[in-house]
């Protein structure tokens, strides 16, 4: 039997400001906020008719982003970050302006401009990679 993906967690300084900022960026919503954990999971978790029986049915249903405090902030490279690709009918640059203008920043981790991604880091500093546009 396989093991299920069933979140990622973040440890953060602001875990509810942090929720909301993935939530913005990747079109989620947050479902629980509390100030030991915030979770953003994608608006798709909570559709269908077994959400509308069993509010907590997203938990079963896709991954999610789980943010927990931590005293200490970020002071390295993260060992594991997250590859966003747009998809083909959108513009890469103008998703890439929308997530800086929501507060991520241009991040170098030895890039060459031969690279087809960009790294950007959220506003604590986690990074991430914006891929050349996807088809699904």
């Amino acid at each position: 039997m396989a093991l299920k993906w069933y979140t990622v967690v973040v440890d953060c300084r602001d875990p509810q400001a942090q929720a909301h900022w993935w939530a913005e960026a990747l079109d989620w919503t947050v479902v629980y906020d509390t100030p030991d954990e915030a979770v953003a999971v994608p608006r798709y978790a909570l559709e269908g008719p077994e959400h509308e029986e069993d509010p907590d049915a997203w938990m079963r249903r896709g991954q999610g982003l789980v943010f927990v405090p931590v005293p200490e902030g970020k002071e390295v490279k993260n060992r594991l970050h997250l590859d966003l690709a747009p998809h083909t009918s959108q513009d890469r640059d103008a998703e890439i302006q929308r997530l800086l203008d929501l507060g991520a920043s241009h991040v170098d981790v030895g890039q060459t401009e031969a690279d087809t991604f960009t790294v950007l880091a959220d506003p604590e500093g986690n990074e991430f990679c914006v891929l050349s546009s996807r088809d699904g």
